[in-house]
């Protein structure tokens, strides 16, 4: 959550900054500020709302200066507020701070700092962290920096700045990323390099406790410690159209429509059909591991957890490997069971998450192998792990996920195959799945050519209140995720159930005309929930059905028919799910909601 960008170079830089933080603004965008440093000081420009709201009162007055910080807010202490907002000084304005994260222990540390007579001007953890760094600061902004660290509890990626060192800037990340970015005679800092892809392809992926100072011209890293750390140079490869929406409304639109692309920008270069087997690279080094598992953990968040329940049924289905999937959130504080034979995966599309991070770090204490599976490539997971597989599926704005939920199940579809394979699988089992694997992306170009109907089903329930999802099976973790879309950006409130639970309980919110989705491809359980369908028309709910193309029978039953090209009932939710993005994603837009940054949401969770 928040983004922060901080620059000093040879530019005026409040313009670049504002430029940052709207690359930033999936982050948190509930309130955003900038503040420069020149001959005259700090000076700081804060509003509530989202960052063109910030970018109209700067054209009012601009700070000047070349050296310059700027913050977009995701609340966490104190409510939204032009006083909560950052950049956060200290009481004297020496310095100016911006910060990701959380200060675990600011109340202790607030108490300690008014008993030295110092006022505070907000609510937030952050400024006792500005007004620490202030107490501290005696002209050396980087000691002042550590000293404070040094006494702080919980995660911070920070930029500081002072008044009197106008061509310096001091950052440090512990849990919250920051990255620096070198160019030429000007250097940059921020919480991630879709900020700064349009200044250098130059970066270092700040780790955890360390300071990094930066001058037009230097940068020197350090731990807290202050032994001197080398720099792990990176060059990025992200292209600036990508983080555009182009002919599209909205962002999200643009990456349902994506998914053809990133799903084949995913399996590129990993699918040998002629050994039947996916080539996985990443995980090679951890074969025998995998090879030998006397059973599998998945642990994530949110969507990435719903792609972890789709990869249990698959890995179940073709390894015959026992598979957990868990919270993350929720992992470390029930003291799982796990030994080296219980390799965890542990999916983020940041590779930021916060409750994903602790849990690899409860795995870590217990000696599990850990691996990755991330869409963000110098991450913190992908860091953190022993092994581990990028998805590709390109940068993600809009905030709530679509295209890296399917890039995220392809990955673990393809790591079931290659995992089948080694224990017996056969060659021509594999082939047929990698075979249609390849088909997936074209499938799913029918679907959203199915747009435009699908928005006119949305018309006929936008003012609708609650929403049932159901599927069975493979598509029980569908309707998890349809439900989760329809409650992130059209903000109806809807239920993912398992279709046969339905009667032991959710039933009786059914009312006549209220909306109920269905996934009923052809599988095992396809005439099972036929009946489920009856049991909602018998109550006058309007029955949504997902099917395969040329159903007849489920058609019979609906209200309204969505079909699906017709797959192996393992890579069905890579289809089924596509109609679902599109229903929500045209039912916020008719409901006059925020499609890319729904309310109190923000794209990478990075607090507990």
């Amino acid at each position: 959550m928040c983004g922060v960008v901080g620059y000093v170079g040879h530019r005026e830089c409040s313009s670049l900054l504002l430029e940052g933080l709207r690359c930033l603004e999936y982050r948190g965008y509930d309130s955003a500020g900038v503040a420069c440093v020149d001959a005259s000081g700090i000076s700081v420009v804060k509003s509530v709302g989202k960052v063109a709201t910030l970018k109209e009162k700067v054209a009012e007055r601009p700070p000047q200066g070349r050296t310059g910080i700027a913050h977009t807010r995701w609340a966490t202490h104190g409510g939204i507020t032009e006083a909560n907002a950052h950049p956060h000084t200290d009481m004297r304005r020496r310095v100016a701070l911006v910060h990701n994260g959380i200060i675990e222990n600011y109340q202790t540390l607030r108490a300690f700092l008014e008993r030295e007579g110092v006022r505070f001007s907000s609510e937030t953890d952050s400024e006792v962290l500005a007004q620490l760094i202030g107490y501290h600061y005696d002209g050396n902004l980087y000691e002042a920096v550590c000293k404070s660290l040094e006494v702080v509890e919980g995660t911070f990626g920070l930029i500081v700045m002072a008044a009197d060192q106008p061509d310096l800037l001091v950052g440090a990340r512990r849990g919250s990323p920051l990255v620096l970015a070198i160019g030429e005679n000007e250097n940059l800092l921020a919480s991630d390099v879709q900020a700064l892809v349009a200044y250098t392809d130059r970066v270092v992926f700040l780790k955890d406790d360390e300071v990094v100072n930066i001058t037009p011209r230097e940068y020197k890293i350090r731990g807290l410690d202050r032994a001197p750390h080398a720099a792990e140079i990176e060059k990025i490869e992200v292209a600036l159209e990508s983080l555009e929406k182009g002919d599209f409304p909205h962002y999200m639109l643009k990456e349902i429509f994506e998914q053809p692309k990133s799903l084949h920008d995913t399996m590129r270069g990993r699918l040998n059909l002629s050994e039947g087997t996916p080539v996985l690279g990443g995980i090679a080094n951890v074969r025998d591991i995998f090879k030998n598992a006397e059973k599998l953990v998945i642990t994530a968040c949110g969507t990435s957890w719903h792609a972890g329940l789709i990869g249990r049924y698959v890995l179940e289905e073709w390894t015959r490997i026992p598979v957990e999937v868990e919270y993350a959130s929720e992992f470390r504080y029930r003291n799982p069971i796990l030994s080296p034979r219980t390799p965890v995966i542990f999916i983020s599309q940041s590779g930021e998450t916060a409750d994903t991070l602790a849990a690899l770090r409860e795995a870590r204490m217990k000696n599990a192998p850990c691996l990755g599976i991330c869409n963000v490539v110098g991450s913190s997971i992908p860091r953190a792990t022993d092994a581990g597989i990028y998805t590709h599926a390109g940068p993600e704005i809009g905030v709530a996920s679509t295209k890296a939920f399917t890039a995220q199940v392809a990955v673990l579809v393809m790591m079931a195959a290659w995992l089948a394979r080694q224990r017996g699988m056969s060659l021509g089992r594999g082939r047929e799945i990698l075979s249609a694997l390849i088909e997936i992306p074209e499938q799913i170009k029918k679907i959203t050519a199915q747009s435009d109907r699908i928005k006119e089903i949305a018309e006929t329930f936008k003012d609708e209140h609650h929403c049932l999802c159901l599927g069975r099976g493979v598509q029980f973790p569908v309707a998890l995720e349809g439900a989760l879309k329809l409650k992130e950006i059209s903000y109806i409130h809807a239920e993912g159930y398992p279709a046969a639970e339905m009667k032991h309980g959710p039933i009786a919110l059914i009312e006549k005309g209220m909306p109920v989705i269905v996934i009923a491809t052809r599988d095992v359980t396809y005439e099972k929930i036929g009946g489920n369908i009856q049991e909602i028309k018998a109550r006058g709910g309007s029955v949504i059905a997902v099917v395969g193309e040329g159903d007849k029978d489920i058609a019979e039953m609906a209200d309204h028919l969505i079909e699906v090209p017709n797959v192996m009932p393992e890579l069905a939710p890579l289809l089924t799910v596509v109609p679902l993005q599109l229903l929500a994603y045209h039912l916020a837009v008719l409901r006059g909601c925020d499609v890319d940054q729904p309310r109190n949401l923000a794209k990478s969770v990075t607090v507990e």
